[in-house]
């Protein structure tokens, strides 16, 4: 991880105002970015750089030393910043944004050097993520699950399906006459004796898939477990084996033929998305930009 001349900035506002939202005013960014920020030098130092109390952030003596270290380059920094008229922090505001990997890939990633704003991207459990919204730590996430908090709104946007696919060399036949002829008890014995892959962290697609479609629970571990849905869908591309993913991460691989469509299910297995935010915020010009993205993409 690289040291990043922002935190420093942002540390020593805090520490010339004395709390988070005085150096929020004075660098023209959100109270989250301000916390943010901290959060990331202190992650870098290893050490802690305030303590925080209700009404004040009280320096610590490792602040202190890195205070005295960085305000006089900060100095010659900030008369360079401004004899060039070069103030990137006023006018670009930053947002924090959570959602999963394989969502960011598939939507965002490609559209993030056009977009007018700093943005940071975090991944993580969707639990997490809406705490993190909740305190403002997070100023929009991509979620298939909400909560009830009074001061959160969750605006429903896409739908994705969970589907059985599998690698376009997988020899079908048996399993295609079996569900056509509803002997879902085969199916699902001749299944479980096939190669599958999944992921670490999302085995709660396949083993959901497996217990509405099959009535019982998931009673075998994948051959092979990899980072993410996405290194799933290149894996099997062209090649052999099943697992179960979202529709829309892998509809250019089935499009293409790459990869084969098995079955959608029966029950369908499917999750609303929603946008996730605050019901105040200052950034809603920039997150609607980011929810335009999406709903495009999704469409």
């Amino acid at each position: 991880m690289a040291l990043n001349l922002e935190w420093l900035r942002t540390f020593k506002a805090i520490y010339e105002s004395g709390t988070l939202t005085g150096a929020a005013q004075a660098l023209y960014i959100s109270q989250p970015g301000v916390s943010l920020h901290l959060n990331s030098l202190e992650a870098f130092t290893g050490y802690k750089l305030f303590d925080r109390s209700a009404k004040r952030m009280v320096p610590t003596e490792r602040g202190k030393v890195l205070y005295n270290f960085v305000l006089e380059p900060l100095g010659k920094l900030e008369t360079a910043e401004h004899l060039f008229h070069r103030s990137t922090v006023a006018d670009r505001p930053t947002i924090s944004i959570g959602m999963c990997f394989e969502t960011f890939q598939f939507t965002l990633e490609k559209h993030i050097a056009s977009l007018p704003f700093n943005v940071i991207i975090k991944f993580g459990d969707y639990p997490q993520m809406i705490q993190d919204l909740d305190k403002g730590l997070l100023d929009l996430i991509i979620t298939p699950q909400k909560s009830d908090a009074k001061n959160l709104s969750f605006v429903p946007f896409a739908k994705e399906r969970i589907v059985l696919v599998a690698g376009s060399q997988t020899n079908l036949r048996t399993l295609n006459e079996q569900l056509r002829n509803d002997r879902r008890a085969e199916a699902q014995q001749w299944l479980r004796r096939q190669i599958w892959y999944s992921t670490a962290a999302d085995m709660e697609h396949l083993k959901r898939f497996w217990q509405l479609n099959f009535k019982q629970h998931l009673d075998f571990k994948p051959n092979y477990i990899v980072p993410n849905i996405s290194s799933i869908v290149r894996c099997i591309s062209s090649g052999k084996g099943f697992s179960v993913v979202p529709d829309f991460l892998c509809r250019e691989e089935i499009r293409s033929g790459k990869l084969k469509l098995v079955w959608e299910g029966d029950p369908v297995v499917e999750n609303t998305l929603y946008f996730g935010s605050r019901k105040k915020t200052i950034y809603e010009q920039e997150l609607a930009q980011v929810r335009e993205i999406f709903e495009e993409k999704m469409s």
